[in-house]
């Protein structure tokens, strides 16, 4: 057999490495061929509130004074540069709209929030108070507060990249006050007839003779937990009681509902009938512009409207696209519409949606035009899963295989702000266990890869903050993010009070997520080869590594992932001589070289129709491989 070393390693971090998984045959592979990604996205989540923060001493439920906040201001061009580093094109910035707080700002016009249902101190930042204003805990100068959102939305498009905010269209915050509404634009609520549980113009749903009732905390929840307010008094005035923002029918919701939310109308009736008219059959093979047609001399109900002139607004101010909050609990038609209105705006808008039954995904994409999904209960979850031991990697290639069609619009993460910090005890307990995990995540898709702040550097969530629970990183108190903080630096955002440890874990994500950006391959097709050498290799390792081929034009590379955190593998892996040599000829036969991870690995020109590579892998290791021809 003939031999070929492999050639040129870019980076290794301890026992973690990149591995690229070569080979495919033809009748066992899984192929996906959808729609053509111009630019693989990295997607850069803060949340807005934490980001900036300097305050390294803190205490549960502290105030703004005892453990600090960030601002926009933060957002220096030093750390916009570094953010960009990372190779990101879009940063999502979190809790950006006005939402419920508890601290008095009323000498700018702002009513004081009630703690009963507020959920900790900095309060949710899906509890909106004010669609058409950004929160106040972000300025400098509260008073300033929109002008200095708008500057961070030109300093973060000077630096290269496009803004995200939230849109939330199923809940507001109970106590909802618009303080600079748009001229001829009203409240939500406002001239709704509140007699009646359901009108199809009105904006929420009623409990006709009920008032509402504060819902009995756990003491670990107890409103400010249970620090003395004047308003902290276990009532709160709503009279006729609203439907809550989860859905909840009563008068009196329980701790577990989303408590501190009303829950919108958009003509969907009690009975889960519709107020408004369906889409016709096969539209979802139609272009945004015949959605917007189809809409546009219709009547709708008026939430719709009111949504509507909201992402407008902020697209006016140069805002780039939405991720939208619980998708799937409005209905598609909304989407549509909506959809259609924003792309008919702006084109290139970037629209991501909360979506959780896969049932859903299609419709939700095909019908309500959206660009992108959350890929949770699918990849996300078998990750999870894979790496505690409780599926074997072959469910990669189950998940890959059912989403082939859409796989281009389902975004990957290991982490946002729902979810545990990788490095928390319930997660990974250690953010080098997860490295295959983001590896397998950044490059099996030419979807999007979204990292949150933080998880670059290792950070676990692990601090008390009050009402938010260790192991994510809380959105409801003010608290810190003490492995971010070490990148920042007291302001400087160089990294230079990052352990070596935490330093190394962010070179290893920068090229990670721009090999993705850069090579094309991963914008390309994609060639399961895990079943092939499960089924026909005697000594590959089904239970610890997965593999796969990614390729455009002529490009071809290889993935290969060692889940494993104990066992080193060494394996030859398999690939079908049809699938490495595509179109080219005998005489151009590839020659092998490693992109990133180690360079431990050696190819085999077979004698029949398979050839090998000899790979060694240690515990938590990945390789990336890329096979070339010296003939053009």
């Amino acid at each position: 057999m003939m031999k070929t070393k492999c050639l040129i390693s870019l980076f290794v971090l301890g026992c973690s490495t990149l591995t690229f998984n070569v080979g495919v045959a033809m009748d066992d592979a899984c192929e996906r061929d959808g729609p053509p990604a111009q630019e693989k996205l990295v997607i850069y989540q803060v949340f807005t509130r934490l980001f900036g923060n300097q305050q390294e001493h803190f205490i549960p439920w502290g105030s703004i004074e005892e453990n600090g906040v960030g601002k926009f201001d933060d957002f220096s061009d030093a750390a916009l540069e570094g953010i960009k580093e990372l190779g990101t094109t879009h940063i999502w910035y979190t809790g950006v709209l006005h939402h419920a707080v508890i601290r008095d700002y009323t000498q700018f016009g702002i009513s004081n929030d009630d703690p009963d249902v507020v959920k900790g101190r900095a309060g949710s930042p899906y509890a909106v108070k004010d669609y058409y204003q950004v929160d106040p805990d972000l300025a400098v100068d509260p008073a300033n507060r929109l002008a200095e959102f708008d500057a961070l939305i030109e300093r973060t498009h000077r630096h290269g990249m496009k803004v995200i905010i939230d849109i939330v269209p199923n809940h507001i915050a109970r106590r909802y006050e618009g303080l600079n509404n748009p001229e001829g634009v009203e409240d939500f609520g406002f001239g709704d007839d509140a007699s009646v549980e359901y009108s199809r113009d009105n904006h929420f749903y009623y409990l006709p003779g009920r008032a509402f009732e504060a819902p009995d905390l756990p003491e670990a929840i107890q409103a400010l937990g249970g620090a003395d307010h004047p308003l902290a008094d276990g009532e709160f005035e709503e009279t006729p009681a609203k439907w809550t923002g989860n859905g909840a029918r009563k008068a009196k919701p329980d701790a577990t509902d989303w408590y501190e939310t009303v829950k919108i109308n958009y003509g969907v009736r009690p009975d889960g009938t519709h107020d408004f008219p369906s889409l016709p059959e096969g539209f979802e093979k139609e272009t945004y512009s015949a959605h917007f047609r189809f809409w546009k001399d219709k009547e709708l109900p008026s939430s719709w409207y009111q949504f509507r002139d909201i992402a407008l607004f902020w697209l006016d101010r140069g805002v780039d696209g939405f991720r939208f909050d619980m998708a799937e609990m409005v209905p598609v038609e909304f989407w549509s519409f909506l959809n259609s209105s924003i792309k008919t705006a702006k084109p290139n808008a970037f629209l991501l949606a909360e979506v959780y039954q896969p049932a859903l995904f299609r419709s939700y994409i095909q019908l309500g035009k959206m660009d992108y999904l959350y890929d949770k209960v699918d990849l996300y979850d078998s990750l999870k899963a894979i790496l505690r031991g409780d599926v074997a990697p072959m469910r990669i290639a189950e998940v890959q295989e059912q989403i082939a069609d859409i796989e281009h619009h389902m975004l990957h993460f290991l982490e946002n702000h729902d979810e545990q910090r990788i490095a928390s005890p319930d997660f990974a307990g250690d953010p080098i266990r997860a490295l295959p995990l983001m590896v397998l995540s950044a490059t099996i898709s030419s979807s999007p890869t979204m990292i949150y702040f933080g998880q670059e550097v290792g950070e676990d969530g692990s601090e008390d903050a009050g009402f938010g629970d260790p192991t994510r990183t809380s959105l409801f108190d003010y608290i810190g993010v003490p492995a971010h903080q070490r990148w920042m630096n007291h302001g400087l955002f160089d990294g230079g009070a990052l352990t070596d440890s935490e330093a190394k874990l962010r070179k290893y994500y920068v090229d990670l997520l721009n090999l993705t950006r850069n090579e094309p391959a991963f914008r390309g097709k994609y060639f399961e080869i895990h079943r092939f050498n499960e089924s026909k290799n005697s000594n590959y390792p089904a239970k610890d590594v997965f593999a796969f081929v990614r390729i455009q034009d002529t490009q071809r590379v290889i993935v290969v992932v060692n889940f494993s955190d104990a066992n080193e593998q060494e394996f030859d892996l398999h690939i079908p001589k049809e699938l490495l040599l595509g179109d080219n000829n005998e005489k151009s036969r590839p020659h092998l070289r490693t992109l990133f991870g180690p360079d431990r690995c050696e190819w085999e020109e077979g004698e029949g129709e398979v050839d090998s590579i000899s790979i060694r892998l240690n515990p938590s290791e990945s390789m990336i491989l890329e096979l070339y021809s010296d003939n053009p």
